[in-house]
């Protein structure tokens, strides 16, 4: 009977850790053991260096951009010491990437208010315990030809727009489990003024 009641018990204990195991706390319909981070995300000032943020201009010298962000993300495993070590089963390809824009006054209709969202693909490869930096698109073209940018860029609308644009990366480990990061970056747009229509100074 006792022998009985331990086989019962390992029976019911089994499933559980396995199923503990086996779950990726980070995103949960993903079955890694490892697990993405996004360690930033970069833009650009109107002068083209590098910043935490991005000035986008609505029009440059009478045409549409697209605007460029460059991400920087980590692989690493849920366990900081996995018992048999790593491998190249760990690592993680990001084969794309969603973007949505949020104000914080909370006008947020897609088209009305802000950009509207889209979704793009990449091919990022990013292996455990390392860090891999790619560029991608966060504004489109497009999207300075559509409300709200266009009336930023033919003077319907005065001022800097500020948004919040998320981003989020999926991609898979080397057995095909699902992975997913966030990031987010500041986005000011406005029609700045072109560098060959600024008046010289003495």
């Amino acid at each position: 009977m006792k022998n009985m009641k331990k086989v019962l018990s390992i029976s019911f204990v089994l499933p559980v850790l396995l199923m503990l195991s086996a779950c990726n706390p980070i995103e949960d319909d993903s079955k890694s053991s490892s697990m993405l981070i996004v360690e930033s995300v970069r833009g650009q000032d109107n002068e083209g260096n590098a910043a935490d943020y991005l000035q986008s201009d609505v029009k440059r010298e009478g045409s549409v951009f697209a605007d460029i962000a460059t991400a920087t993300l980590r692989a690493e495993t849920l366990d900081p010491d996995p018992l048999l070590g790593t491998s190249q089963y760990n690592d993680i390809i990001i084969n794309r990437y969603t973007i949505s824009y949020s104000r914080v006054d909370g006008k947020n209709t897609p088209g009305v208010d802000v950009p509207l969202p889209f979704e793009g693909s990449l091919s990022a490869l990013v292996k455990v315990g390392n860090t891999t930096s790619f560029s991608f698109v966060v504004v489109r073209e497009v999207a300075k030809l559509e409300p709200p940018l266009i009336g930023l860029a033919e003077g319907r609308a005065e001022g800097v727009l500020q948004v919040i644009a998320r981003i989020d990366f999926y991609g898979q480990d080397m057995i095909q489990n699902k992975v997913k990061a966030t990031g987010y970056l500041t986005i000011y747009f406005a029609n700045y003024v072109d560098p060959e229509e600024e008046e010289p100074t003495d």
